[in-house]
């Protein structure tokens, strides 16, 4: 008979029972062992089941919590809080895998500081593909946290792919509000940040590899959309979702990128020299800003992988940017 768990480790998941066993096996490599692990099954299409999921691994409790449809990842977390035993919450993708002091590192971390609340870590920068996009995507995740952050901001993004807070507390504040599919950990990371300092932990590390161009570019736009609505509550920029330093780079950027589209119309169907001149003075100060404003994060790609892959960057943040933009226009023209 097992003790209460320290750690309860939460995972929501949707068909995912291929990139749920690689999780679990990190976790059965855990140097650290007094922990549950509780899956919300968001009404998967497949049967997601402790004998399947755990066959092979008998290291920690398991239990599996379903839902009867589909509700989105807030739904599936708050369904798997509901049977946890820990005093500290771990939240998990089922996408990520750990490394074997993960779990120990959270576990030390509120086990030494009785007044720690809540903690956010960090996916390392690599990727086991040679493919630009994804390491694109973990460049550009990594320098954002690492090199781009405000060291003295007393709160971050709790950002469920790698996070942990008191149990007693995410009750408290009533867990996640299921009426965000997405951007649903922007939302609760606003109210624990009401009372709470949320602090980033970088040596808690979990792995993940990204995916390619369009499905993180539809995610994009949805987050931006939903950004918009948290945004019209708060009327402010910040740390968590996104800071002036970024929305004025993703404003350059589409900037730059019309002032080019309109000086190359210009171009084809009028021989004013005036206006060319008026579109390359503009569309040259806007590049400067925005290299100004990215400067950060393109002398970490040069350093990094080199100018050529920095430059395939630039271009792909540029495209990003725009996607970003698009959403936000859409969710203007949905309410």
């Amino acid at each position: 008979m097992r003790g209460k768990p320290y750690l309860s480790v939460i995972i929501p998941a949707y068909n995912a029972s291929e990139t749920l066993v690689r999780l679990l096996e990190s976790l059965a490599a855990s140097s650290y062992k007094n922990f549950e692990v509780i899956i919300g099954d968001d009404a998967s299409h497949e049967q997601l089941t402790v004998k399947k999921l755990h066959s092979t691994i008998q290291k920690f409790p398991l239990y599996v919590t379903r839902l009867t449809h589909n509700r989105g990842p807030a739904a599936a977390r708050n369904a798997a809080v509901k049977r946890a035993r820990g005093e500290v919450l771990v939240f998990l993708d089922a996408d990520v895998t750990c490394y074997p002091d993960t779990i120990g590192k959270i576990a030390d971390k509120f086990k030494e500081d009785h007044d720690l609340t809540a903690i956010t870590g960090v996916w390392d920068k690599h990727q086991r593909t040679k493919s630009f996009f994804p390491q694109f995507k973990a460049m550009r995740d990594w320098s954002y946290w690492t090199n781009e952050r405000d060291s003295e901001g007393y709160y971050y993004l709790f950002s469920t792919r790698n996070a942990a807070i008191r149990r007693n507390v995410f009750v408290r504040l009533g867990g996640f509000n299921e009426a965000f599919r997405q951007m649903e950990d922007v939302e609760l990371t606003h109210r624990i940040a009401k009372r709470y300092a949320i602090i980033f932990a970088p040596d808690v590390r979990v792995h993940h590899e990204f995916e390619g161009f369009w499905p993180i570019a539809k995610k994009y736009f949805w987050r931006s959309f939903y950004w918009m609505k948290i945004y019209g509550t708060h009327h402010k920029f910040d740390t968590v979702t996104t800071t002036k330093r970024e929305t004025a780079a993703a404003l350059t950027g589409v900037s730059f990128l019309g002032i080019i589209g309109f000086g190359i119309l210009m171009f084809f169907f009028f021989a004013d020299p005036l206006v060319k001149e008026i579109c390359l003075s503009i569309a040259c100060v806007l590049l400067v800003i925005h290299l100004v404003l990215l400067r950060k994060f393109l002398w970490f790609c040069i350093q990094e992988k080199g100018m050529v892959f920095t430059i395939k960057a630039f271009v792909t943040g540029l495209a990003l940017y725009c996607i970003i933009l698009l959403g936000a226009l859409y969710y203007q023209i949905k309410k």
